[in-house]
């Protein structure tokens, strides 16, 4: 049987040592902005997304390893989207895991750049791998207008609004579970998965990333910032749209599992072993932080 956390900690040990090998020293000119760059990625994080990707590399057949690049570039975007999220113009947070927020560590103009400089370093190590043009494709098309940065815009711009169904589904699906969707799929297309295979990554990649995010919703609601790291009950505060707001915390705890048990389903007939994706997305479902 799969010791999920004993997984999760070997792969984070392993990320984390080509995070601090890939991404500029802060000795390194100009040194205040790789020391916000490393502020950011350093200062926690489960790592769900790389791991996802090595995960579903050996879900394919192949070793984890083949994977590490992409993984190492969907955290630096990941980072990215995180310090631009706080910023005072979008979510103004001033805590994220548990630390104060880029912004309000280094200053604005310097959490933009840092912002900025992960998110072309994700691009710049994509270039490195043999199938940079697929990588490199599902990367950017999880994360542009039609990705999750449309997904972030949408999130803005339904504050205070009546939630409505169709809305918070795009809100989710764009902002959350395409870059999910993608850390699958690159973790297949590095492993040399077929193009059946990477379609049934990408449907648990789907419904993971959205049940992901209801789980995001219901911990905002009902968590305390001492275990969650950050902030609660700022959805219902700033209005946000979310499945709590819609559903009630009874029914999304439904909705979400009802996606968790549709992601399992698509983890049949691969030849390497889909236990950690399974206990990954059970993980992601039930976690409280």
């Amino acid at each position: 049987m799969l010791d999920l956390a004993r997984y999760m900690e070997e792969k984070r040990l392993r990320i984390d040592a080509e995070l601090d090998r890939l991404i500029p020293a802060a000795t390194v000119r100009p040194q205040r902005l790789h020391e916000a760059m490393r502020y950011s990625i350093f200062c926690g994080g489960k790592r769900i997304r790389p791991i996802l990707c090595l995960a579903a590399a050996e879900a394919v057949g192949a070793s984890g390893e083949v994977a590490m690049l992409p993984a190492v570039a969907l955290e630096c975007l990941h980072t990215y989207t995180l310090i631009h999220d706080d910023l005072p113009a979008m979510d103004n947070d001033d805590l994220r895991r548990g630390n104060p927020t880029s912004h309000k560590v280094f200053g604005e103009a310097n959490a933009i750049l840092a912002g900025d400089a992960l998110l072309t370093l994700a691009f710049e190590l994509i270039a490195q791998t043999p199938e940079a043009g697929r990588l490199g494709y599902e990367l950017a098309s999880a994360s542009g207008s039609r990705g999750l940065a449309g997904g972030q815009y949408e999130d803005l711009a339904s504050e205070g609004k009546t939630p409505d169904e169709e809305q918070l589904q795009f809100i989710h699906i764009h902002k959350t579970a395409k870059l999910i969707r993608a850390a699958c799929r690159m973790g297949g297309i590095a492993g040399g998965g077929s193009e059946s295979m990477l379609e049934a990554l990408g449907r648990y990649g789907d419904r993971i990333g959205i049940a992901f995010q209801v789980a995001d919703d219901i911990l905002n609601a009902t968590s305390t910032p001492e275990m969650l790291g950050k902030a609660v009950g700022s959805d219902a505060a700033r209005g946000k749209m979310t499945c709590v707001a819609l559903y009630g915390i009874d029914r999304a705890r439904r909705k979400a599992q009802e996606l968790l048990d549709e992601a399992l389903a698509s983890l049949k007939g691969f030849p390497g072993p889909t236990e950690p994706l399974a206990a990954l997305a059970y993980f992601m479902v039930d976690r409280d932080v």
